[in-house]
């Protein structure tokens, strides 16, 4: 059974009677919406015509919202329904990167997110939906797409529809009929900076990027802002988890690195378990509801990358402390035979190594989150791996410097890791992206803005171009300009990604 909708604009007026109808049955915040009409014209006047497309959750026969949630908030529902339990809801928005359709939204007065859940209350006393009900025209028809004898089987079956971003391969469950094309492919209309009724919502202030060619006399004249969700936060974690993974990488070789005496030895360690610590605190704060943080322990979908990416952390934390507690013993030259056991050589190196492996683990797990963020193809590159390895190989180099900046080989991995960097930031910009999402996004890298600053372009002259001259003559500091760049151009990876519109 899968319940799902089919929207025949044959009928349809722009009337928004759905939209209130949701807004009034399910209580939705003023400014969110759950369903939604977006005006799009087409032609030059006098020949004009005005389409409408009626957007919400297409309740997706693979749902990604339901498999990136890491508390199982969102489920697929027996009758095909997206569901969702605000309660169990930590407001981490991942749901809300994995939605290729805009079609989640984040109640800030709760703290938890909310969509379209196909009035599932009223199904349940075998009501029609809202929507259904109210509509004039009779343009929302509803029912199971699996029974050939429904009305919205028989229709789908008649005539030729549409469905939204198919290339997502969620296979939406939301049909349209006799609508605009081009309304129903994100960025392709023209977005002039006034609606029909209004100023177009400037949650999104950046300009539509002069490489990234819209369709001609083509314009959408009325539509709802989406907010840009993850920010600042997010680029600052991805930093510290690069430090802490790439000490830990470096670990294994601390003597040839020339951290061998106390208490550079134990370097390694000691930058791994703060930004750790720094890591999780910033993913903690970044949530909604941070209270309900130990929910991902309690109710935790494995097959979401955020709930693997915490036991990864957690792991490493732990193995991470118990290799700084054996070299503290080992500094202390006790005369305890149980002690020297625990702290000795073999000892050391077997726990370096296994951090070593769970620091791949670190570094690398985000791409494997980003892989189910489907919303974002700018994050689904395969380049993405090898990107953050690099970074890590980098980031912890130029932070173990600042204790050994004597070390040729600690220089070598450094120059190694930046230029493979630049080399991913250069083709990440500008290189081919298999979707036009993509490469909306790879355009819009070089708009972001973090102040005064382009980010791309910072991102590479600084923490790349002026880090390499300093990685020889100041060594110690070259840290400074290459994290300053590495974070600045991360918060322009972020953004971009969030930026072209999905509905």
């Amino acid at each position: 059974m899968q319940f799902g909708f089919l929207m025949d604009h044959r009928r349809c007026i722009g009337c928004h009677a759905c939209t209130v109808a949701c807004k009034s049955e399910n209580a939705v915040p003023l400014g969110s919406f759950r369903t939604w009409v977006k005006y799009t014209e087409k032609g030059v006047f006098p020949a004009v015509k005005r389409h409408f497309s009626v957007l919400r959750c297409n309740h997706c026969t693979k749902a990604p919202c339901v498999t990136i949630c890491p508390v199982t908030a969102l489920s697929k529902r027996s009758d095909g329904i997206v569901d969702i339990d605000r309660d169990a809801c930590i407001g981490c928005r991942a749901c809300m990167q994995g939605c290729p359709y805009d079609a989640i939204y984040l109640n800030e007065d709760s703290g938890a997110v909310e969509k379209c859940h196909f009035c599932a209350h009223r199904i349940e006393q075998q009501l029609a939906p809202a929507c259904v009900i109210v509509c004039p025209e009779e343009a929302i028809v509803f029912g199971d797409l699996h029974d050939p004898a429904s009305r919205i089987s028989k229709m789908v079956a008649e005539h030729s529809t549409l469905r939204r971003r198919e290339e997502q391969r969620t296979q939406p469950n939301v049909h349209y009929l006799d609508t605009l094309p081009e309304a129903l492919e994100p960025g392709l209309a023209q977005r002039p900076d006034t609606y029909i009724w209004s100023e177009r919502p400037h949650t999104k202030p950046e300009e539509w990027p002069a490489s990234v060619a819209t369709a001609p006399h083509v314009r959408t004249v009325l539509d709802v802002g989406h907010k840009v969700q993850w920010g600042w936060g997010v680029a600052a974690y991805l930093v510290t988890k690069g430090i802490a993974a790439g000490a830990a990488l470096l670990s294994p070789f601390a003597g040839q690195l020339g951290l061998d005496s106390w208490p550079a030895a134990a370097a390694p360690e000691i930058l791994a378990l703060v930004f750790t610590l720094i890591t999780t605190f910033l993913l903690v704060e970044d949530l909604k509801r941070p209270m309900k943080f130990f929910t991902l322990l309690t109710r935790p979908n494995t097959k979401s990358w955020l709930v693997k990416g915490a036991w990864i952390l957690m792991a490493f934390s732990a193995t991470v402390t118990a290799t700084l507690a054996a070299l503290v013993v080992r500094s202390l030259e006790l005369e305890i035979p149980a002690l020297q056991a625990l702290a000795s050589e073999g000892t050391i190196a077997g726990l370096r190594w296994i951090n070593a492996v769970l620091g791949l683990g670190v570094a690398g797990y985000t791409a494997f989150l980003f892989k189910q963020c489907e919303g974002r193809d700018l994050w689904q590159s395969p380049k993405l791996l090898p990107h953050l390895l690099a970074q890590a190989l980098f980031c912890g180099a130029v932070a173990l410097l600042t204790v050994a900046p004597e070390s040729q080989a600690l220089r070598i991995a450094a120059l190694s890791g930046l230029l493979l960097h630049g080399l991913f930031m250069t083709l990440e910009r500008h290189g081919a992206h298999p979707t036009a999402n993509a490469r909306q996004a790879a355009a819009f890298l070089g708009v972001v803005r973090l102040g005064p600053l382009r980010a791309f372009k910072f991102g590479l002259l600084v923490g790349v171009a002026a880090t390499l001259p300093m990685l020889f003559a100041l060594p110690a500091l070259a840290c400074v300009p290459a994290l300053a760049g590495l974070f600045v151009y991360k918060h322009a990876y972020i953004r971009a990604a969030q930026l072209p519109p999905l509905s």
